[in-house]
């Protein structure tokens, strides 16, 4: 099978030694793998996984440049880089533009460590541009586990970018929202939006899960890990102990991903 794992962390292997136990600290969480991009690969070895998409996250303006870089040197066959830039940056649109010129084919924003609130109408030409040159955009969406609880990017607040920007590629990560799955079937279920599984089927009831996932599009439906925070082959057996059946679970372990790669240009 032709798994894809379509929401991954790693770090630079320096960075990683320190960032991932603070982060482990602040969420109250024990990663599964080290962040770096060997475990990673190994990981993905383990699991039967051909490709992830690694996110990163600028939270500063002046980290775009350093994430960039490293996310030029880790791409290949197996590794997708998604990343970043901060959207206080006086040349936001400038750096979306130079992440699509180097190829790559998303980006990865998080309104929690960037502070700020997905309806902000500054926010809505960045996004415009996200779309209009074709870019998946993976945001961070629902609560997070190392924050305060704020409505930062809830399904209200997505449904209504959406009616904004149809033709965005929108990626809500945690099954729309995480810890807002009520709210996901009301706003989201059979819009246009994609849901990630990542670091989701652990929190919330079996039935609810299944719902959420046969309610929606099934081409709309990506497998992702959220690892290092979650052992990949965890989350595929998460996925499988659903029962969705052979072709929707195939759909979502790496069939929608590759068509959602296509449609971004690799």
């Amino acid at each position: 099978m032709h798994c894809v794992d379509f929401h991954a962390h790693a770090f630079p292997d320096a960075l990683a030694a320190t960032t991932v136990p603070y982060l482990e600290q602040k969420g109250s969480v024990r990663a599964a793998l080290d962040g770096t991009v060997s475990s990673l690969l190994a990981s993905m070895d383990a699991a039967r996984i051909a490709r992830s998409v690694v996110c990163s996250i600028a939270t500063r303006p002046k980290q775009f440049r350093s994430i960039l870089d490293w996310s030029r040197s880790i791409q290949s066959e197996r590794i997708i880089p998604f990343p970043s830039f901060h959207p206080e940056s006086s040349k936001a649109l400038e750096e979306i533009a130079e992440i699509r010129r180097h190829g790559f084919q998303g980006i990865k924003l998080h309104p929690y460590y960037q502070d700020f609130f997905l309806d902000e109408k500054r926010l809505l030409p960045l996004f415009a541009r996200i779309s209009e040159l074709g870019l998946i955009l993976v945001m961070h969406t629902g609560f997070d586990i190392g924050f305060p609880r704020e409505l930062r990017a809830d399904p209200t607040k997505i449904a209504a970018l959406m009616r904004q920007l149809p033709g965005l590629k929108f990626i809500a990560t945690h099954l729309g929202s995480w810890q807002q799955w009520q709210e996901v079937q009301e706003e989201l279920v059979g819009t246009s939006v994609y849901f990630d599984i990542a670091f989701s089927l652990e929190y919330l009831p079996r039935e609810m899960a299944r719902k959420i996932i046969l309610s929606h599009a099934p081409d709309r439906v990506l497998f992702g890990s959220d690892s290092p925070w979650a052992a990949q082959q965890n989350t595929i057996d998460l996925l499988r102990s659903l029962e969705l059946g052979p072709a929707r679970e195939a759909q979502i372990l790496g069939g929608n991903a590759e068509r959602l790669l296509a449609l971004a240009g690799g």
